[in-house]
């Protein structure tokens, strides 16, 4: 259906970013910013909206913050300025959200990552603070709603993007560079489903080659990159519907349905005049000293895209490797760990790729406690490069180390799995075979040369499998035709 609609429109996709700032204590509040306590156990009065109670800034929050813009290249802006942003929820006790307006810290910058393997980057309008609101919890089977104000006040940055994206898998690839970013930095733990990373999709179509963007409509709700992808397409296809149906688009705000797979209406799309913005009374502007700034650049880690290209450059992986290598910071440092001891960055790829990806159930939460380690995995994939082990018992006993806790070494002893390199051992087994198997060297010798694949199959069974196949063919290749 997608394809048919982008034949006459084309699909606009802008979005907005809420992350959670990993601090210890919350933006405006001296309460613990911590997740899944019990609720409104972490409060303080500022969360709750107690009369008198005072904002105070969390300069741990304006550095994560400042971390965050200069990853992204963003301008910095010496001084910024929060603003009351009014509304009435009740998961909002003052009545207000502290937020950035007009005046926010950080203005333009960009996302760069890469799709179908070609760079790609998108333009961000602004980066701005503000606190987080509380959580409404609904309990349909008792007919009641509660309110959790541990939420309330939990530090956030806002990143929002230009409608540059087009389709519904440029915007996922540009939510995962993104998350990756703040990941690598340590700023927000990236965690969608429980809400520490928010994502609103703006979307609307435009007829091909006309100057102005239709009405645009906004997704909320969104807790996964497979659900930004479907919500996305599900709302192009409503708007397309009606559209062709001779309907106009309203501006609104819908809510994504994961569970049936579409979204409903949930409230009129609010501008800017309609929250009634002013400028916060109780804190002064935050004025950013170029000494502040100077530090933390000094202190900025090598971002994703960076170390992408380097895999690129310096190991020589494709793109696709590359961004596999780096989509957590602790799986590059396991690769190029092992690529440290064996010198081997393609044998060390490869099986990363193929066989610890494929026994470690989240990359992302680190490898201190999945065997083999770095020094272990090493000491098995240097005995491939050697010759002693061929890739498929390194297979074997790659499984073996990681259920029994075990090196290599003792393992291929054990189950006898070391490979036979030995050229007088190989040539015996060679003259046994072609002497047990005259007929079929007849035929080679007269012009069969697809009888090899024989001879090599014989030879590798008496040697139970065990043969060095570069070896064994040489041999193989002088003695048949000797």
């Amino acid at each position: 259906m997608l394809e048919k609609i982008l034949e006459k429109y084309e699909l606009v996709i802008g979005l907005e970013v809420h992350a959670q700032l990993k601090t210890e204590t919350k933006l405006m509040s001296p309460a613990s910013n911590i997740f899944g306590a019990e609720p409104n156990s972490a409060v303080s009065t500022v969360c709750t909206g107690m009369p008198g109670a005072l904002p105070v800034i969390n300069l741990q929050a304006v550095d994560m913050a400042i971390r965050s813009a200069l990853a992204f290249h963003c301008e910095i802006k010496p001084t910024s300025v929060f603003s009351r942003k009014h509304y009435f929820y009740p998961d909002l006790p003052k009545g207000y959200q502290i937020s950035q307006y007009d005046r926010p810290y950080a203005e333009g910058g960009r996302v760069e990552f890469y799709l179908d393997d070609k760079p790609r980057e998108i333009n961000l309008t602004r980066i701005h603070m503000e606190e987080d609101a509380g959580k409404n919890l609904h309990f349909d089977d008792r007919g009641i709603s509660l309110v959790d104000l541990n939420r309330s006040s939990v530090p956030l940055i806002e990143i929002v993007s230009e409608p540059e994206m087009r389709s519904p898998e440029e915007a996922a690839a540009y939510l995962k560079a993104l998350r990756r970013v703040l990941r690598y930095l340590d700023v927000c733990d990236g965690n969608m489903e429980e809400g520490s990373l928010r994502c609103d999709a703006n979307v609307s179509l435009r007829v091909r080659g006309a100057p102005k963007f239709g009405t645009r409509v906004e997704l909320k709700n969104i807790n996964s990159f497979r659900n930004l992808e479907r919500a996305i397409v599900y709302e192009a296809t409503r708007q397309y519907q009606a559209l062709e149906d001779g309907e106009s688009i309203v501006q609104e705000t819908r809510l994504w349905n994961a569970d049936e797979n579409k979204s409903l209406s949930m409230r009129s799309k609010e501008e800017a005049a309609d929250y009634r913005y002013m400028p916060e009374p109780d804190l002064f502007p935050l004025v950013l000293s170029s000494d502040r700034l100077d530090r933390i650049k000094k202190n900025q880690p090598e971002l994703p895209i960076q170390k992408m290209q380097r895999f690129i450059t310096h190991y020589e992986r494709s793109a696709y490797d590359a961004e596999v290598l780096t989509s957590s910071k602790a799986l590059s440092e396991y690769f190029e760990s092992v690529v440290e001891f064996t010198k081997e960055a393609q044998l060390s790829s490869n099986f990363i790729q193929t066989n610890v990806l494929a026994l470690i159930q989240d990359p992302e939460a680190g490898f201190e406690n999945f065997y083999p380690d770095p020094s272990a995995l090493s000491d098995l994939l240097n005995r491939v490069k050697s010759g002693a082990l061929s890739l498929g018992m390194a297979k074997e006993v790659f499984e073996v180390m990681h259920q029994e806790k075990r090196g290599a070494a003792s393992i291929i002893e054990e189950r006898g799995l070391a490979q036979v390199s030995d050229e007088a051992s190989l040539l015996a087994i060679v003259e046994k075979v072609m002497k047990d198997n005259p007929s079929q060297l007849a035929e080679f010798r007269s012009g069969k040369d697809k009888l090899f694949g024989f001879f090599m199959g014989q030879s590798q069974k008496e040697l139970k499998g065990k043969g060095n196949p570069q070896t064994l063919k040489k041999i193989l290749e002088e003695k048949l035709k000797a």
